[in-house]
């Protein structure tokens, strides 16, 4: 199995700009689950289906320093081949 990426970006930003583009993410999903990505010379688009595997991780990774780094992943998979829901372990809160 190979991974091909069909986009990648990463840039420092404020808070109220990642708010922004996931909101725009969440209406894109909400509307007809179509995503446009484009930054400099690169751009995909993707068809998320109706029913998609999403994983939350939050993270700490502490370095000898004594510092941390926090990271917040959030994650949408699906397979492209095959169609119907994924069991969970229950309902996500978010607050």
């Amino acid at each position: 199995m190979s991974d091909d990426t069909l986009f990648e970006f990463e840039q420092d930003m404020s808070r109220a700009d990642v708010a922004t583009y996931l909101r725009t993410v969440a209406d894109n999903l909400d509307d007809d689950g179509q995503l446009d990505f484009s930054a400099a010379d690169q751009s995909s688009t993707i068809e998320v289906p109706e029913h998609v595997e999403f994983e939350i991780e939050l993270e700490r990774e502490s370095n000898e320093r004594g510092s941390s780094e926090v990271s917040l992943e959030l994650e949408v998979e699906w397979y492209e081949t095959r169609e119907g829901s994924i069991a969970g372990p229950g309902s996500l809160e978010i607050g």
